[in-house]
């Protein structure tokens, strides 16, 4: 036990969090933990520890915590290794997107600790390429993202292969049905820990704007143009983010990728350069919003506005991690208001929405008499002439092709959209 205190002392740990407190001497007991909190609320240290404290010095794969991304079980193994590393435990991390050789590879080290999504893991099972008869303790961390994303009948596969005499411990922010049924089929009387209800970061300034989906893009440069750190953008779809990427690279920013389609090794670089500046603007999918643990960034922006609320707290805790402030923006258009009308009710508060035309000019054309722009430095002022230069090409269409102002593209001709 010592060891594993002086390896958490190296890691700059000092007083638990609310779920560590919770949720560490009942896991130390054996007992069946049921965990409600939210990502960066301390989870990994609140089973790692009695996880090692367990299984440090067993020769037999013991461990097992499965989680629902590639970088939060990575981000996952890593800790362990950390809190660990003192006490003779072996972590290996097993993700889809890796060569099969190169998990049949470092199984051979003879883990006691194995973190796994549940796809990989399954496809393990099915080739008898893995044994599960001395797991002892089991961890599913974000359940209700596993949900989300599919995952429980490859978890129920995995479940029916562990031994019943085990300890489960669950982590989730929300209790969804299905969760709910898995928890009672798999776990024995657990005990039930839930921290405080889910609130954004005090530090975190959040500013919502209103637009129509047109907009979006001049508006997302012109942030761009004014953040100087880091900057973390969601957008709903793999091919949403290729397009992104594209736009707001060829605006002379230094952009990564992060989406389900690419392979882990692209994935790796592109969290591996946002976090040590190679990148300042990182374009991705919600595999991002859970678990990216990058220290400032300065400035998140929802691109898309989430699908639920959970996700639009987890998206928003990419910033004011630790001591630090930041800043959360969303562009809302009309159909997402049932969303932020779920987000106000989770939070308890409501949040001030602004007109996108209101904000500054920055990103309106230059004056005919202002001096050239330098090209470097002044992305805002490159980006403003050519919106306006693209908007003066569409005036100067024939008339016939032009069309009518407020009218939505994909809604028969004569047909005006409703403004929000």
């Amino acid at each position: 036990m010592e060891s594993i205190l002086d390896d958490v002392a190296d890691m700059g740990f000092e007083t638990p969090t609310p779920i560590q407190a919770r949720c560490i001497p009942v896991a130390m007991t054996g007992a069946d933990v049921m965990g409600m909190a939210q990502t960066g609320t301390g989870k990994t240290a609140a089973f790692g520890l009695p996880t090692i404290q367990r299984v440090a010095g067993n020769p037999n794969l013991s461990a097992l915590v499965l989680s629902p991304t590639r970088e939060l079980a990575r981000q996952i193994a890593d800790a362990l290794y950390n809190m660990g590393r003192s006490s003779d435990i072996r972590v290996v991390l097993l993700v889809g997107g890796v060569p099969v050789k190169e998990d049949r590879k470092a199984m051979r080290c003879r883990p006691n600790i194995v973190v796994a999504t549940p796809g990989r893991l399954a496809d393990h099972l099915r080739s008898n390429a893995i044994d599960l008869s001395h797991v002892e303790v089991l961890t599913v961390d974000e359940a209700d993202r596993m949900h989300d994303m599919g995952f429980l009948p490859q978890i129920k596969e995995i479940i029916d292969a562990l031994p019943q005499d085990r300890q489960t411990m669950m982590f989730s922010a929300t209790m969804p049905a299905e969760v709910e049924k898995l928890v009672r089929r798999s776990m024995r009387s657990p005990a039930r820990i839930e921290v405080s209800p889910p609130r954004p970061a005090a530090r975190v300034e959040q500013q919502l704007f209103t637009v129509q989906e047109g907009d979006k893009m001049p508006l997302l440069l012109d942030l761009l143009a004014r953040s100087g750190g880091r900057v973390l953008v969601f957008a709903r779809t793999r091919r949403k983010v290729e397009r992104l990427a594209r736009s707001v690279a060829a605006r002379d920013h230094d952009v990564a990728r992060l989406h389900g389609d690419r392979a882990q090794s692209q994935r790796d670089a592109a969290v591996a350069g946002f976090r040590s500046g190679k990148y300042r603007v990182l374009i991705a999918t919600d595999i991002a919003a859970r678990g990216l643990d990058v220290a400032d960034i300065e400035h998140v922006i929802n691109y898309d506005f989430p699908a639920c609320a959970e996700d639009y707290l987890h998206r928003i805790g990419r910033t004011a991690r630790a001591a630090a402030s930041g800043t959360a923006t969303s562009f809302v258009t009309r159909d997402d208001r049932p969303c932020l009308d779920d987000v106000e009710k989770m939070i308890s508060a409501r949040l001030p929405v602004t007109p996108a035309r209101s904000l500054t000019p920055a990103a309106e054309a230059p004056r005919r008499d202002a001096a050239p722009v330098p090209r470097q430095g002044h992305a805002a002022d490159r980006d403003s002439q050519h919106t306006t230069g693209a908007r003066a090409k569409r005036h100067a269409q024939p008339r016939g092709r032009q069309r009518r102002s407020g009218a939505s593209p994909c809604a028969p001709r004569g047909r005006k959209r409703r403004h929000w």
